[in-house]
């Protein structure tokens, strides 16, 4: 057998390995270490490789910004933040039809401007916004798809921890990146909305009113979301007119989340434990997966798998808008089996390549950051596919009373606005480049 058909070899026992529920780091982990062992014929030089290739990924400055941003997201978290912005965004929209469940989808687009993670945002989210919802007599299934998909947008509106793996991947400028996705992020919002404000008109019943907030009280439950304003401001402004770095702009994100939980008495010293412990668990996961698909690769360039692939594509003469259709088919039943995360690590290194050997019309910086944009949009519908759509399972384990069934069919309207995206997406770059050819 050779390198490159024990490489092709690989995908499908891996996706046994996930399926049987081995930790997907730990699969990728060990597919590259067996093939690393079967391409050189000895296990020594992998096993060397593993002691610089752990020093060499885990000292990296930039996944300094990693930890930081997931602190944040657990700061504002305990601050009750979380509750500041529902509680405003319902009190300006709750009235209207559907309106409390557009209500927690822009407390999500809130809540994911100063955390950064899905999880965590459907989570946190899902918390405060799933018993108001049930209280106004939402259906179960409407109810847990909406949080489920507004979780998505932790990773879609800047900062993102996966915007920031793309970016030490593909080697690109990670402000150019957040600033990028800002439009399709507001794009989901708004998307998200729209689909709400459908089904709930398709369904009269599905979707319950509050009534109307007098102005005052909604003064001063906007008042009450300035810290959150502040924050956003400035970290990715602060990032995007060079104040600070990256990662300095999440050092200096975490800090400013940390106060302002401390001044709302939100973050004892209990919580404060509690925050350090959750992010280290979540950074020792994302770090374990990043080396499981540091070794997994480094199997997959020495058998010429992403080069050969490459060639091949060029040879063919093939539209390149056909390959980068199939590309984004593949994402969306990748995302289907795996997270989103390893999706990221495992298929970048591989898809890349292939693309920037085609004519798009764009230039290679801006090619790269356009690519990243879409490659996060599949990524997102993932997380709300079954039968491994992560977001799913977290909102359907805090509402007991509903169904996975109806969890997935409410998810369903929201995978389809997310396509629509992704097609308007992909058929116009300007709308991604916009923002990033006017700063830069």
């Amino acid at each position: 057998m050779s390198n490159l058909e024990l490489a092709l070899l690989s995908f499908p026992v891996l996706l046994v390995l996930i399926f049987l529920r081995m930790p997907i780091g730990l699969a990728m982990l060990v597919c590259g270490f067996v093939g690393n062992w079967l391409v050189l014929g000895r296990p020594t030089p992998i096993l060397a490789q593993l002691k610089s290739l752990t020093f060499t990924t885990f000292s990296s400055y930039s996944l300094s910004i990693i930890p930081l941003f997931l602190l944040m997201g657990q700061f504002a978290a305990k601050g009750g933040m979380s509750q500041s912005l529902f509680g405003a965004a319902n009190a300006w929209l709750g009235h209207r039809k559907g309106g409390v469940a557009m209500a927690a989808i822009g407390a999500c687009a809130g809540f994911g401007a100063i955390c950064g993670s899905s999880i965590a945002t459907a989570a946190t989210m899902g918390k405060v916004a799933l018993p108001e919802l049930k209280r106004y007599g939402y259906d179960g299934g409407l109810a847990t798809g909406t949080l489920a998909a507004g979780g998505t947008l932790g990773i879609l509106i800047p900062p993102s921890v996966i915007l920031v793996i793309y970016a030490i991947l593909t080697e690109q400028n990670i402000a150019k990146l957040f600033l990028a996705a800002f439009i399709p992020g507001l794009l989901a919002m708004l998307g998200y909305m729209i689909t709400i404000a459908i089904y709930v008109r398709l369904k009269p019943n599905s979707g319950g009113t509050r009534a109307k907030a007098p102005w005052g009280e909604r003064l001063r439950l906007t008042r009450d979301v300035w810290p959150v304003l502040v924050v956003f401001f400035l970290v990715v402004f602060g990032i995007y007119f060079g104040w600070f770095t990256p990662t300095e702009g999440a050092a200096v994100g975490a800090a400013g989340t940390g106060l302002i939980a401390f001044l709302n008495g939100g973050l004892t010293r209990q919580a404060l434990s509690e925050s350090f412990v959750e992010t280290a668990v979540s950074t020792a996961m994302i770090f374990f997966i990043i080396l499981g698909a540091g070794v997994y690769n480094s199997f997959l360039a020495l058998s010429q798998l992403p080069q050969e692939s490459a060639a091949w594509v060029v040879g063919q003469g093939l539209s390149p808008w056909l390959v980068m259709t199939i590309i984004l088919l593949t994402y969306l039943v990748f995302g289907c089996v795996m997270d989103s995360l390893s999706m990221i690590l495992l298929t970048v290194p591989i898809f890349f390549p292939i693309v920037t050997g085609l004519d798009f019309g764009l230039p290679p910086d801006e090619f790269a950051i356009w690519f990243g944009i879409l490659i996060l949009i599949v990524v997102e519908v993932g997380l709300i596919t079954p039968p491994v759509g992560l977001n799913l399972f977290v909102i359907n384990s805090m509402a007991k009373d509903v169904p996975m069934i109806r969890t997935f069919q409410g998810a369903a309207p929201f995978v389809a606005a997310d396509i629509v995206r992704m097609i308007i997406l992909t058929m116009f770059p300007a709308i991604t480049l916009v923002m990033v050819r006017w700063l830069y």
